[in-house]
């Protein structure tokens, strides 16, 4: 991965495990050892589902570019769908508390979409490629405007 997906992969992290360990602590005072555990696997869950998301649209945008708004809507709509099957799956667990699952996963979700989009808005991505030969050779760009 290239140095700013990996700095856009760090930044949404972080906060995320960040809000997960706080989670984890208040669900374990809340509902006991099933509360922590559901809020640690709530947050693995939505690091991983939305850190292999951001990996498949990265490639997409460098590899497919014509199809990156397509393939983001479609990857978010699929990343919901495999939650909420997540969470029908273990509706009746016993091995961590639903409740606290399902609550530290839409607030970890939350968290990873707001801090992408803070880290996408201050990542300095340029949106036209540079001419490399232009900048080897020194020569300044032609004016095009108007020149009164």
């Amino acid at each position: 991965m290239p140095s700013n997906d990996v700095r856009i992969l760090a930044q949404a992290t972080v906060p995320t495990v960040a809000v997960g360990a706080i989670a984890a602590v208040v669900s374990g005072v809340v509902a006991g050892g099933e509360g922590a555990i559901g809020a640690v696997v709530a947050t693995v869950v939505v690091i991983l589902f939305m850190g292999i998301g951001l990996y498949v649209l990265q490639r997409t945008a460098k590899s497919l570019p014509h199809l990156f708004q397509m393939m983001g809507l479609m990857l978010y709509a699929a990343q919901l769908l495999l939650m909420f099957v997540f969470l029908s799956i273990f509706k009746n667990t016993t091995l961590f508390s639903p409740r606290a699952f399902a609550i530290v996963l839409v607030v970890a979700t939350l968290t990873w979409i707001a801090a992408q989009t803070r880290a996408h808005m201050k990542a300095k991505i340029l949106y036209v490629e540079p001419d490399p030969s232009a900048s080897a050779k020194g020569d300044k760009p032609e004016k095009s405007g108007h020149s009164s």
